[in-house]
């Protein structure tokens, strides 16, 4: 019997003894059982990673869900931003309009022989040495024909009709090279003939031609219509910026800046009918 348990197991034995008192004291000192304690200890430090998972998915969750409505207010936004332009700029047009029309009452409370057509500027001619015409949303259903005259609210003279259609036309403006308009220096009462500048390389001007070599002639100048059964007259054309003689010395001439601007027209009106003098 002295040699039944050998030396390793008594050992052992020993050890286990003494890992279960100490278990034992833990355990009356805690007041918690050895197995729950030995769960608690491998379980903690799982609900600790999960725990971590859990608030790392709560907070990419948070960010997609704030960055999704945050995408919608700036959508939101960007569309209120888009609607407060447009009305900006119907407003900014509705007010040119307005200003437009006040001075045409003004216009026709002058000349109450005067029956006009309003119309709306939708096509310029492409950039040429000799030709320059705009293209209106009125034609024949709105009484427009071939020959009338087109002009801004404030009696500037715009030009010509030359083409008619259904709901179009076409004006040829007084900076075309072919359009001829009797006119008169409003100062001397010299007459000449106004045309588009472009033969004489001055593209943004008129070039009033057949002047007597004794006119008077100055700069800023008022250069208006003779008088016509196209034009009426006193229809204001522009202003002379030059004059000069020409080469033969028996005839003056003068460019003319035009008073219509005729690169920034929105509106025109044409005179459909009047009583010429």
């Amino acid at each position: 019997m002295r040699h039944f348990f050998s030396t390793r197991v008594r050992v052992i034995m020993i050890v286990s003894l003494l890992i279960a008192a100490l278990l034992g004291v833990v355990s009356g000192l805690t007041g918690k059982n050895i197995p729950s304690m030995i769960v608690q200890s491998v379980l903690s430090p799982l609900r600790s990673g999960a725990a971590a998972v859990m608030d790392q998915a709560e907070q990419v969750y948070d960010y997609i869900f704030r960055y999704e409505k945050l995408e919608a207010e700036n959508a939101a936004l960007r569309q209120q931003l888009t609607q407060i332009q447009e009305d900006a700029l119907e407003a900014d047009a509705l007010r040119r309009e307005n200003e437009r029309l006040k001075a045409l009452a003004g216009l026709l409370a002058e000349n109450e022989d005067y029956k006009v057509v309003d119309a709306y500027i939708i096509a310029r001619s492409a950039a040429s040495e000799w030709v320059s015409t705009l293209t209106i949303n009125r034609g024949s259903n709105a009484g427009i024909t071939e020959g009338m005259c087109a002009i801004t609210e404030n009696g500037e003279v715009v030009g010509i009709i030359i083409e008619v259609g259904p709901n179009y036309s076409v004006i040829r403006t007084v900076l075309d090279s072919a359009l001829g308009i009797s006119a008169t220096l409003s100062e001397s009462g010299y007459d000449g003939i106004v045309s588009g500048g472009y033969s004489s390389g001055h593209k943004d001007l008129m070039r009033m031609d057949y002047l007597a070599s004794a006119a008077v002639i100055r700069n800023n100048d008022l250069v208006v219509t003779s008088g016509s059964t196209v034009y009426p007259r006193n229809l204001i054309l522009g202003h002379v910026v030059d004059a000069g003689f020409e080469d033969s010395g028996a005839a003056k001439y003068a460019y003319v800046r035009p008073a219509a601007n005729i690169a920034e027209l929105e509106q025109v009106f044409i005179i459909a009918a009047y009583e010429a003098n």
